[in-house]
């Protein structure tokens, strides 16, 4: 196959998967805690076997978390919660913790804080929190700890990863928590608030049209190519 062939496809590819990266921000824009993504491209130089010659490509490295923060709502309800700063909530999952910043919970039959989803939120040390039955009003304050009718029973935890390019989303706002997740010391929780996805649906929009016009340019070198190809193999056989 022409080497040009080789680097347009790896580049179609590339864009391919930015193009779903983008519509999924997009499609997540109202989801509450959502962490709008990207991708990161980087060249990547293959040897020829003729004249010592190398051949550039794009390649996906990886994908990008934005963490920028996002706006907070206020709901007026006692068991939501918002983190403002930097760290995650982390909740218990069949699959193993995992981080979010979505703070929509509520209480099940148990008592257990839950999200919506059913998965418990964890204190500060990786257990899940119970409220007393019969408790008629829980205060969260900023420092995470929890009082059932001024009664302290815990303290809600913020976690961040040591490193942020390790974050990996795995489903909807959750993304897999480290092994040894470090604390958000500077955090502060918000309790009768829900942050708003991070993503804006204008810009993503802007980029998903740069992509497709790129992408569509990359389809006419192709074909293009291919037709060029045709006209050389029917020309040496005639």
């Amino acid at each position: 196959m022409d080497n040009a062939i080789y680097a347009s496809l790896t580049r179609q590819s590339g864009l391919m998967r930015e193009m779903r990266a983008i519509a999924n921000n997009i499609a997540n824009a109202n989801t509450t805690g959502f962490r709008r993504e990207g991708v990161l491209f980087s060249e990547y130089m293959v040897s020829l076997r003729s004249g010592g010659e190398t051949l550039a490509m794009a390649n996906i490295r990886g994908r990008m978390v934005d963490l920028s923060q996002g706006a907070m709502q206020a709901t007026g309800s006692s068991h939501d919660l918002a983190i403002d700063g930097d760290g995650f909530f982390m909740v218990q999952t069949p699959e193993g913790n995992r981080l979010t910043r979505a703070g929509a919970f509520a209480t099940n039959a148990e008592g257990e804080i839950v999200n919506p989803d059913g998965h418990p939120l964890l204190d500060d040390g990786q257990a899940p929190i119970a409220v007393p039955p019969g408790t008629r009003s829980l205060g969260i304050a900023e420092d995470g700890t929890i009082s059932a009718d001024g009664t302290p029973i815990g303290r809600v935890g913020v976690f961040e990863s040591p490193d942020p390019a390790d974050l990996r989303h795995v489903a909807g706002t959750l993304f897999e928590a480290p092994e040894d997740p470090e604390t958000a010391e500077e955090a502060k929780v918000r309790q009768g608030f829900l942050e708003e996805s991070n993503v804006e649906p204008v810009a993503e929009i802007a980029r998903m049209i740069e992509v497709q016009r790129a992408y569509e340019l990359g389809q006419s070198f192709l074909d293009q190519e291919d037709k060029r190809i045709r006209q050389a193999i029917t020309s040496l056989t005639r």
